[in-house]
Protein backbone atom coordinates (compact mmCIF):
# COMPACT_ATOMS: atom_id res chain seq x y z
CA UNK A 1 0.00 0.00 0.00
CA UNK A 2 1.49 3.40 -0.94
CA UNK A 3 2.71 5.46 2.00
CA UNK A 4 1.83 9.18 2.04
CA UNK A 5 4.76 11.56 1.93
CA UNK A 6 5.42 15.27 1.61
CA UNK A 7 7.83 17.20 -0.61
CA UNK A 8 9.46 20.54 0.08
CA UNK A 9 10.23 22.43 -3.13
CA UNK A 10 12.58 25.38 -2.82
CA UNK A 11 12.57 27.73 -5.85
CA UNK A 12 16.15 28.85 -5.45
CA UNK A 13 16.19 31.87 -7.76
CA UNK A 14 12.54 32.89 -7.49
CA UNK A 15 11.76 31.61 -11.01
CA UNK A 16 9.28 28.67 -10.99
CA UNK A 17 10.90 27.40 -14.19
CA UNK A 18 14.43 27.86 -12.85
CA UNK A 19 16.39 25.87 -10.29
CA UNK A 20 14.23 23.87 -7.88
CA UNK A 21 15.62 21.94 -4.93
CA UNK A 22 13.28 19.16 -3.82
CA UNK A 23 13.50 17.32 -0.50
CA UNK A 24 11.33 14.46 0.68
CA UNK A 25 10.21 13.97 4.27
CA UNK A 26 12.39 11.55 6.27
CA UNK A 27 14.85 10.91 3.42
CA UNK A 28 18.58 11.51 3.07
CA UNK A 29 18.30 12.28 -0.66
CA UNK A 30 17.69 15.50 -2.51
CA UNK A 31 16.67 16.35 -6.09
CA UNK A 32 17.80 19.33 -8.17
CA UNK A 33 15.75 20.28 -11.25
CA UNK A 34 16.79 22.93 -13.73
CA UNK A 35 16.60 23.81 -17.43
CA UNK A 36 19.69 23.20 -19.55
CA UNK A 37 20.24 26.92 -20.09
CA UNK A 38 20.90 27.35 -16.35
CA UNK A 39 23.72 24.81 -16.08
CA UNK A 40 26.51 27.45 -16.34
CA UNK A 41 24.85 29.30 -13.46
CA UNK A 42 24.06 26.33 -11.18
CA UNK A 43 27.12 24.15 -11.79
CA UNK A 44 28.89 25.80 -8.87
CA UNK A 45 26.36 24.47 -6.35
CA UNK A 46 27.81 22.10 -3.79
CA UNK A 47 25.22 19.38 -4.58
CA UNK A 48 26.70 18.88 -8.05
CA UNK A 49 30.11 18.14 -6.52
CA UNK A 50 28.59 15.03 -4.94
CA UNK A 51 28.11 11.50 -6.24
CA UNK A 52 24.68 10.99 -7.76
CA UNK A 53 22.43 9.86 -10.56
CA UNK A 54 20.77 12.17 -13.08
CA UNK A 55 18.15 12.25 -15.82
CA UNK A 56 18.30 14.36 -18.98
CA UNK A 57 14.98 14.96 -20.75
CA UNK A 58 14.13 16.69 -24.00
CA UNK A 59 12.07 16.44 -27.18
CA UNK A 60 12.44 13.62 -29.67
CA UNK A 61 13.68 14.36 -33.17
CA UNK A 62 10.12 14.07 -34.55
CA UNK A 63 8.80 16.45 -31.88
CA UNK A 64 6.32 13.86 -30.59
CA UNK A 65 6.99 13.43 -26.88
CA UNK A 66 10.25 13.21 -24.93
CA UNK A 67 13.49 11.28 -24.89
CA UNK A 68 15.42 10.28 -21.78
CA UNK A 69 19.04 9.77 -20.87
CA UNK A 70 20.00 8.21 -17.51
CA UNK A 71 23.50 8.74 -16.14
CA UNK A 72 25.63 8.70 -13.01
CA UNK A 73 28.58 10.72 -11.86
CA UNK A 74 31.20 10.68 -9.14
CA UNK A 75 30.80 13.63 -8.98
CA UNK A 76 27.91 14.73 -11.21
CA UNK A 77 29.25 18.13 -12.32
CA UNK A 78 31.77 17.03 -15.00
CA UNK A 79 29.27 14.60 -16.52
CA UNK A 80 26.69 17.36 -16.88
CA UNK A 81 29.29 19.71 -18.34
CA UNK A 82 30.20 17.08 -20.93
CA UNK A 83 26.56 16.56 -21.90
CA UNK A 84 26.06 20.34 -22.09
CA UNK A 85 28.79 20.50 -24.72
CA UNK A 86 28.14 17.27 -26.63
CA UNK A 87 24.53 16.07 -26.22
CA UNK A 88 21.97 18.16 -28.09
CA UNK A 89 18.51 16.79 -27.33
CA UNK A 90 18.07 17.58 -23.64
CA UNK A 91 16.36 20.67 -22.30
CA UNK A 92 16.07 19.87 -18.57
CA UNK A 93 17.89 17.86 -15.95
CA UNK A 94 16.87 16.13 -12.72
CA UNK A 95 19.74 15.15 -10.41
CA UNK A 96 19.55 13.04 -7.25
CA UNK A 97 22.23 13.25 -4.60
CA UNK A 98 22.54 12.64 -0.87
CA UNK A 99 24.58 13.98 2.01
CA UNK A 100 28.37 13.75 1.90
CA UNK A 101 29.53 10.13 2.03
CA UNK A 102 26.03 8.68 1.70
CA UNK A 103 26.44 7.52 -1.92
CA UNK A 104 29.48 6.03 -3.65
CA UNK A 105 30.29 5.05 -7.22
CA UNK A 106 28.88 1.53 -6.90
CA UNK A 107 25.66 2.86 -5.37
CA UNK A 108 24.93 5.19 -8.27
CA UNK A 109 25.96 2.59 -10.84
CA UNK A 110 23.28 0.32 -9.38
CA UNK A 111 20.71 3.14 -9.46
CA UNK A 112 21.62 3.95 -13.07
CA UNK A 113 21.34 0.31 -14.19
CA UNK A 114 17.98 -0.19 -12.49
CA UNK A 115 16.53 3.08 -13.79
CA UNK A 116 17.52 2.17 -17.34
CA UNK A 117 15.97 -1.28 -16.94
CA UNK A 118 12.75 0.20 -15.56
CA UNK A 119 12.47 2.76 -18.37
CA UNK A 120 13.11 0.06 -20.97
CA UNK A 121 10.43 -2.16 -19.43
CA UNK A 122 7.85 0.64 -19.15
CA UNK A 123 8.46 1.79 -22.76
CA UNK A 124 6.91 5.16 -22.03
CA UNK A 125 9.72 7.17 -23.65
CA UNK A 126 12.68 6.19 -25.86
CA UNK A 127 16.09 6.03 -24.19
CA UNK A 128 19.10 7.91 -25.53
CA UNK A 129 21.45 5.54 -23.68
CA UNK A 130 23.48 3.51 -26.17
CA UNK A 131 24.39 0.77 -23.70
CA UNK A 132 22.64 -1.23 -21.00
CA UNK A 133 24.94 -1.17 -17.96
CA UNK A 134 25.39 -4.19 -15.72
CA UNK A 135 24.69 -3.92 -12.02
CA UNK A 136 27.78 -3.69 -9.78
CA UNK A 137 28.42 -6.10 -6.93
CA UNK A 138 27.17 -4.67 -3.64
CA UNK A 139 26.78 -6.07 -0.16
CA UNK A 140 23.31 -7.21 0.84
CA UNK A 141 22.95 -4.22 3.15
CA UNK A 142 24.08 -1.68 0.54
CA UNK A 143 21.73 -3.16 -2.06
CA UNK A 144 18.82 -2.92 0.40
CA UNK A 145 19.68 0.72 1.10
CA UNK A 146 19.73 1.51 -2.62
CA UNK A 147 16.36 -0.16 -3.16
CA UNK A 148 14.90 2.23 -0.57
CA UNK A 149 16.67 5.16 -2.26
CA UNK A 150 15.33 4.06 -5.66
CA UNK A 151 11.76 3.68 -4.42
CA UNK A 152 11.86 7.18 -2.93
CA UNK A 153 13.10 8.54 -6.26
CA UNK A 154 10.39 6.71 -8.21
CA UNK A 155 7.73 8.05 -5.86
CA UNK A 156 8.93 11.62 -6.39
CA UNK A 157 9.46 11.61 -10.15
CA UNK A 158 5.79 11.67 -11.27
CA UNK A 159 5.22 14.63 -8.95
CA UNK A 160 8.14 16.33 -10.70
CA UNK A 161 6.61 15.66 -14.13
CA UNK A 162 8.71 12.62 -15.07
CA UNK A 163 6.62 9.57 -15.99
CA UNK A 164 9.19 7.52 -17.91
CA UNK A 165 9.44 4.77 -15.28
CA UNK A 166 5.77 4.27 -14.47
CA UNK A 167 4.20 0.93 -15.26
CA UNK A 168 0.56 0.05 -14.96
CA UNK A 169 -0.65 -0.76 -11.48
CA UNK A 170 -2.33 -4.19 -11.28
CA UNK A 171 -6.08 -3.98 -11.86
CA UNK A 172 -6.57 -5.52 -8.42
CA UNK A 173 -4.94 -2.44 -6.93
CA UNK A 174 -7.50 -0.21 -8.67
CA UNK A 175 -10.57 -1.93 -7.26
CA UNK A 176 -12.84 1.07 -7.78
CA UNK A 177 -12.14 1.24 -11.52
CA UNK A 178 -14.49 -0.89 -13.64
CA UNK A 179 -13.06 -2.92 -16.50
CA UNK A 180 -13.95 -1.33 -19.83
CA UNK A 181 -14.02 -2.73 -23.34
CA UNK A 182 -13.30 -1.27 -26.77
CA UNK A 183 -14.36 -3.17 -29.90
CA UNK A 184 -14.17 -2.58 -33.63
CA UNK A 185 -12.99 -4.14 -36.92
CA UNK A 186 -12.88 -7.61 -35.36
CA UNK A 187 -10.68 -6.64 -32.42
CA UNK A 188 -11.40 -6.27 -28.72
CA UNK A 189 -9.41 -4.57 -25.98
CA UNK A 190 -9.85 -4.29 -22.23
CA UNK A 191 -8.71 -1.42 -20.02
CA UNK A 192 -9.37 0.70 -16.97
CA UNK A 193 -8.69 4.15 -15.58
CA UNK A 194 -5.81 4.51 -13.14
CA UNK A 195 -3.96 7.37 -11.50
CA UNK A 196 -1.20 7.15 -14.14
CA UNK A 197 -3.63 7.40 -17.07
CA UNK A 198 -5.69 4.85 -19.01
CA UNK A 199 -4.35 1.28 -18.88
CA UNK A 200 -4.89 -1.19 -21.72
CA UNK A 201 -4.41 -4.73 -20.47
CA UNK A 202 -2.00 -7.30 -21.87
CA UNK A 203 -3.66 -9.59 -24.40
CA UNK A 204 -5.86 -6.83 -25.80
CA UNK A 205 -6.07 -6.63 -29.58
CA UNK A 206 -5.41 -3.79 -32.03
CA UNK A 207 -6.30 -3.53 -35.71
CA UNK A 208 -3.80 -4.57 -38.36
CA UNK A 209 -3.53 -1.19 -40.08
CA UNK A 210 -4.43 2.39 -39.28
CA UNK A 211 -6.70 4.28 -41.65
CA UNK A 212 -4.80 6.69 -43.95
CA UNK A 213 -6.39 9.77 -42.36
CA UNK A 214 -4.95 8.88 -38.93
CA UNK A 215 -1.45 9.91 -39.95
CA UNK A 216 -2.76 13.22 -41.26
CA UNK A 217 -5.29 14.23 -38.61
CA UNK A 218 -3.97 12.68 -35.38
CA UNK A 219 -0.31 12.27 -36.23
CA UNK A 220 0.84 12.04 -32.62
CA UNK A 221 -1.43 9.05 -31.97
CA UNK A 222 -0.33 7.46 -35.27
CA UNK A 223 3.35 7.89 -34.36
CA UNK A 224 2.70 6.40 -30.91
CA UNK A 225 1.02 3.37 -32.48
CA UNK A 226 4.00 2.87 -34.80
CA UNK A 227 6.38 3.24 -31.86
CA UNK A 228 4.49 0.60 -29.86
CA UNK A 229 4.72 -1.77 -32.83
CA UNK A 230 8.42 -1.03 -33.11
CA UNK A 231 9.26 -1.59 -29.45
CA UNK A 232 7.19 -4.75 -29.04
CA UNK A 233 4.34 -3.47 -26.86
CA UNK A 234 2.17 -4.35 -29.88
CA UNK A 235 3.21 -7.70 -31.35
CA UNK A 236 1.76 -9.43 -34.44
CA UNK A 237 -1.18 -11.73 -33.75
CA UNK A 238 -0.66 -15.49 -34.09
CA UNK A 239 -1.59 -15.37 -37.75
CA UNK A 240 0.83 -12.50 -38.40
CA UNK A 241 0.54 -8.72 -38.56
CA UNK A 242 -2.06 -8.98 -41.33
CA UNK A 243 -4.48 -10.30 -38.70
CA UNK A 244 -3.76 -7.50 -36.26
CA UNK A 245 -1.70 -6.98 -33.12
CA UNK A 246 -1.89 -7.87 -29.44
CA UNK A 247 -0.60 -6.04 -26.38
CA UNK A 248 2.31 -7.92 -24.82
CA UNK A 249 2.06 -6.00 -21.52
CA UNK A 250 -0.24 -3.69 -19.63
CA UNK A 251 0.40 -0.24 -21.10
CA UNK A 252 -0.44 3.20 -19.70
CA UNK A 253 -1.79 5.79 -22.15
CA UNK A 254 -2.17 9.47 -21.39
CA UNK A 255 -5.93 9.35 -22.08
CA UNK A 256 -8.72 6.93 -23.03
CA UNK A 257 -8.92 8.59 -26.46
CA UNK A 258 -5.26 7.87 -27.20
CA UNK A 259 -5.77 4.27 -26.06
CA UNK A 260 -8.84 3.85 -28.28
CA UNK A 261 -7.08 5.43 -31.28
CA UNK A 262 -4.16 2.99 -31.01
CA UNK A 263 -6.53 0.02 -30.67
CA UNK A 264 -8.84 1.06 -33.52
CA UNK A 265 -6.27 2.66 -35.83
CA UNK A 266 -8.24 5.85 -36.24
CA UNK A 267 -9.24 9.02 -34.46
CA UNK A 268 -11.46 8.07 -31.54
CA UNK A 269 -13.32 9.61 -28.62
CA UNK A 270 -12.28 7.32 -25.79
CA UNK A 271 -15.11 8.46 -23.54
CA UNK A 272 -17.52 6.99 -26.10
CA UNK A 273 -15.52 4.00 -27.38
CA UNK A 274 -14.74 2.48 -23.96
CA UNK A 275 -17.78 0.77 -22.40
CA UNK A 276 -18.51 -1.45 -19.43
CA UNK A 277 -20.10 -4.92 -19.66
CA UNK A 278 -23.56 -3.33 -19.63
CA UNK A 279 -22.74 -1.17 -22.65
CA UNK A 280 -22.49 2.09 -20.68
CA UNK A 281 -19.88 4.44 -22.07
CA UNK A 282 -17.06 5.86 -20.00
CA UNK A 283 -18.68 9.27 -20.53
CA UNK A 284 -21.95 8.03 -19.02
CA UNK A 285 -20.14 6.41 -16.10
CA UNK A 286 -18.21 9.60 -15.37
CA UNK A 287 -21.35 11.73 -15.57
CA UNK A 288 -23.10 9.36 -13.16
CA UNK A 289 -20.19 9.58 -10.70
CA UNK A 290 -20.11 13.37 -10.96
CA UNK A 291 -23.82 13.57 -10.17
CA UNK A 292 -23.63 11.18 -7.22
Amino acid sequence: MPIPFSLRIFVADGDPDGLRVVERSNWIGKALMFPRALLPKVKGRSELSQTGVYLLLGPRDDGEGEMLYVGEGDPIRPRLASHYAKKDFWTRAVCFVAGAGQLNKAHVQLLEAQLIALAAAAKRVPLDNANTPTEPTLSEADRADMQVFLQNMLGMLPVLGVHAFEQAAPAAAVSSAPLLHCKGKGVAATGYEASQGFVVKAGSQAVAAAVPSMQQHVRGMYELRQELIGNGVLAPAQGGAAEGYRFTQDYVFSSPSTAAAVVLGRSANGRIEWKDVQGRTLKALQEKEAAA
